[in-house]
């Protein structure tokens, strides 16, 4: 008898304890930003954008009137048809025309 008795506590401080590891908040781990190293890789040293190699975020925060969906689209035609041979190719993506070109010729680059 002493023995069910024993078992029977040591049950129930298993299941208490994995009870209470299961309810315990989960400790939130912070995103880390991009790192500085990875942002200027993305610039030029003539302080442009490079169309072939610049992410989507790059493209948002750099380029005037391009907002994620359009940053997102552009990323998504080099990867469909491979690297610019120029700024004009822009065109070709779609929500780009003549204007956003036009007012973000300065800021790119083709390399």
């Amino acid at each position: 008898m002493r023995t069910g008795y024993f078992y029977s506590l040591v049950f129930a401080l298993l299941s208490s304890a994995s009870i209470a590891a299961i309810a315990a908040p989960q400790a939130r781990l912070e995103p880390v930003e991009a790192s500085v190293v990875a942002e200027t890789s993305t610039k030029a040293e003539t302080g442009k954008v490079d169309l072939n190699g610049a992410d989507a975020p790059t493209l948002q925060r750099e380029l005037s009137g391009v907002g994620e969906a359009k940053a997102k689209a552009i990323v998504a035609y080099r990867d469909s048809n491979g690297p610019s041979a120029s700024v004009d190719e822009l065109l070709e993506v779609k929500g780009i025309g003549k204007a956003i070109l036009e007012r973000n010729r300065d800021k790119l680059e083709v390399n």
